[in-house]
């Protein structure tokens, strides 16, 4: 095979990948189990079963609109509905498992970039630490808002503060509501649900599992 081929075929093979990633569909036509479709401005009589060259194949067909196969998944069109498909593998977010101590489950993490355990907790409304911890972390938590945290044992002073970042393993979420507490001598920090809440929850026989939604 001389060069000129090679290249050719070479531009040939890249350019089906493309064609395969990348459609331009319109439906302008629409009859019992038959649909006319334009595909990159070239138009195809579809049937039933049958692949149009680009690889669209129609599963159904009737006068209200075509489901069509496109690169394995189906999507609904109707008369004149025009859709552009680029086809990316969804991103994985971060997942971290965590398996219980004594009955609880304790995460290793950080505050503003500090190292800190937490304790999960859902059910507290936000993260919770007291004023010492705080100290520790470099919150000026009196510029926060003031408020009264129950305990307990008693109702206490406290404040509340905005983290920058907070993370669990390969998870990072920003401006998270937190509580510090005045009156709490534990330096137990409870992670609770305004960091909670923005992850999904699965609990796995002991394993309790965290994954960001997105």
């Amino acid at each position: 095979m001389n060069k000129t081929w090679l290249i050719t075929l070479i531009i040939l093979l890249n350019s089906s990948l493309v064609w395969s990633k990348t459609l331009d569909i319109v439906v302008v036509g629409l009859f019992k189990n038959q649909a006319v479709v334009e595909i990159n401005k070239k138009q195809r009589l579809l049937k039933i079963g049958k692949a149009s060259p680009e690889g669209v194949t129609l599963i159904s067909a009737n006068s209200r609109g075509a489901i069509l196969e496109v690169e394995g998944v189906h999507k609904n069109y109707q008369l004149g509905s025009h859709i552009g498909t680029i086809y990316k593998q969804p991103v994985e977010q971060p997942t971290v498992n965590i398996w219980p101590v004594n009955n609880q489950y304790l995460v290793p993490g950080s505050i503003n970039g500090y190292s800190v355990e937490f304790l999960v907790d859902t059910g507290a409304t936000d993260i919770a630490l007291n004023k010492d911890t705080a100290r520790r972390l470099g919150l000026n938590y009196l510029d926060g808002y003031k408020l009264w945290v129950r305990t307990a044992s008693d109702v206490v002073p406290g404040y509340g503060v905005i983290l920058d970042t907070v993370q669990v393993g390969d998870i990072t979420l920003h401006n998270i509501p937190a509580i510090v507490s005045t009156g709490t001598s534990s330096n137990t920090i409870l992670l609770g649900m305004s960091f909670l809440g923005q992850l999904d929850i699965h609990q796995v026989g002991a394993k309790m599992e965290l994954k960001k939604k997105f």
